[in-house]
């Protein structure tokens, strides 16, 4: 059976797989691609959860693609516009024929002499695994596990007569209305959920380990509103993007230079939402500083509303174990609940779970290099998609797509079918590729490939040096080498 050739295969068909098809068709109009997605929809993250209040955690200017203005009112925006948002775009720009669902990637093999992957798919009830020739391989499919969420092995988990439910597996079915509901974390989700149930729960206790630091946003950014009404649609898009780019980094600048100041301000914004008794201390003081975890965002103080009205609470204790009835504490207290709701993290992948060989050697995802945190030491003709921690995804995922346009129309310019970034024997130092503390990232992180300390391995997890290094770099850097297939 004769193998199917593309030039380009992207996996993954969410908010970063899109941008990819939209980057292809626009700057390398004569690439043929095809865009493989595991689901049977389209949207990725933002078609998967399907829990109560499920929003993004950022505001959808930066959010929201480079190219598609985002035009809703709501700058914190629920998941089903996002959705509606990504759907809309790939349809107006025609992505859609490019698409090729139920269709999973599991192992991808190069071969220098032919300078093609062998992509090997596997698709729902057919046994026989799909091959699929390209020259490049773009890796879009986000960084954890859509199968499974992260779960603690919960001493006495299997006595709880009630419903156990990870927000990742939500499914229509739940009922939670008149129920005791314990939300487990501290995190954005939980932040979310908590809430967003509080509409139908008898009561919603958000039960946490430890405090997250959080900072309360409208929903709707008024100056963007503003700069809508009176400026045009890409210009006033424009506007709001770099205007939040600049005060998202200015805030994680200061956090990093000024901890106990920006501490300060949290905290003091924290005290003036909740009455005057409320433990601030035990419940929304970490121990770590601002910005070495992900800052969670809550729109229009929904939390404290729902705080200062009794309809949820927060404890801060550990689990002792699980019991028939809730789950009782360290510190002696049982928590009744009919539902409990773990909201304790993502299980991460690194270039979505795909087993990477390179003329015959596996590749060891976690002792391999970033080069320019989007490609891998010694890997030719692959890239991914690793967006920002203190940022929004999509800021690098632009940023990335761009890159690999200019990348390949440098090939075709060149008439050269390899390009691979070669760290040989060079020996640099290496760290973990993401400094921060979060437990999803520090369960994963030997996953992950490391980073070097200086340019081109190093990243920066900056926007600014990001469009000065990819959007304006040359390709041609040195460490970037092009060859044509050596045939044997």
């Amino acid at each position: 059976m004769a193998v199917e050739k593309l030039d380009v295969l992207i996996v993954g068909a969410g908010l970063s797989g899109i941008s990819a098809g939209v980057h292809l068709k626009d700057k390398c109009p004569s690439v043929g691609f095809a865009i493989l997605e595991g689901r049977e929809s389209s949207g990725g993250t933002w078609d998967l959860f399907r829990y109560p209040g499920v929003r993004s955690d950022s505001d959808m200017y930066t959010l929201g693609y480079s190219f598609r203005p985002w035009v809703e009112g709501k700058a914190i925006a629920d998941g089903p516009s996002i959705l509606n948002y990504i759907r809309d775009t790939a349809s107006h720009f025609g992505i859609d024929p490019h698409i090729r669902y139920g269709h999973r990637v599991k192992r991808a093999s190069w071969s220098s002499s032919d300078a093609a992957w062998m992509v090997e798919v596997e698709r729902p009830g057919n046994p026989q695994p799909l091959t699929i020739a390209c020259n490049f391989l773009y890796i879009c499919s986000g960084y954890y596990n859509y199968e499974s969420g992260y779960t603690p092995e919960f001493p006495g988990l299997e006595k709880f007569k009630g419903r156990i439910v990870h927000p990742q597996k939500w499914t229509p079915d739940i009922d939670y209305a008149d129920k005791q509901v314990v939300v487990i974390g501290s995190g954005a989700t939980a932040i979310t959920l908590v809430p967003a149930m509080t509409d139908k729960a008898a009561h919603v206790t958000m039960l946490q380990r430890s405090p997250t630091y959080v900072i309360s946003l409208p929903s709707v950014d008024r100056l963007a509103v503003l700069f809508n009404r009176m400026l045009p649609r890409a210009l006033a898009y424009g506007l709001a993007r770099w205007k939040n780019v600049l005060r998202g980094y200015f805030l994680f600048w200061l956090s990093r230079s000024s901890p106990e100041l920006v501490k300060s301000i949290l905290l003091s914004e924290v005290k003036r939402a909740l009455p005057p008794d409320y433990d601030v201390r035990k419940h929304f003081t970490p121990s770590y500083n601002p910005w070495e975890q992900r800052l969670c965002v809550i729109p229009d103080a929904d939390l404290f509303e729902a705080l200062n009205k009794g309809s949820a609470s927060i404890v801060t204790d550990h689990i002792e174990t699980f019991t028939e009835t809730g789950i009782k504490l360290q510190s002696g207290q049982e928590i009744a609940a009919d539902i409990i709701v773990t909201a304790t993290g993502l299980d991460l992948l690194a270039v979505g779970g795909i087993a990477l060989v390179v003329d015959g050697k596996p590749v060891d995802i976690g002792k391999s290099v970033s080069y320019k945190g989007m490609m891998l030491a010694d890997v030719p003709n692959l890239a991914f998609t690793f967006g920002y921690t203190n940022a929004s995804w999509t800021l690098k995922s632009d940023l990335t797509c761009q890159y690999v346009c200019r990348l390949l129309n440098e090939m075709a310019q060149l008439g050269i079918k390899q390009c691979t970034p070669v760290l040989g024997d060079q020996e640099i130092e290496r760290e973990k590729l993401v400094d921060f503390s979060s437990g999803y990232f520090q369960r994963a992180l030997d996953r992950f490939p490391m980073q070097g300390k200086q340019r081109p391995w190093k990243l920066y997890q900056n926007y600014f040096l990001d469009i000065l290094t990819l959007r304006l770099g040359s390709i041609q850097d040195g460490t970037m080498k092009f060859s044509q297939p050596q045939k044997s």
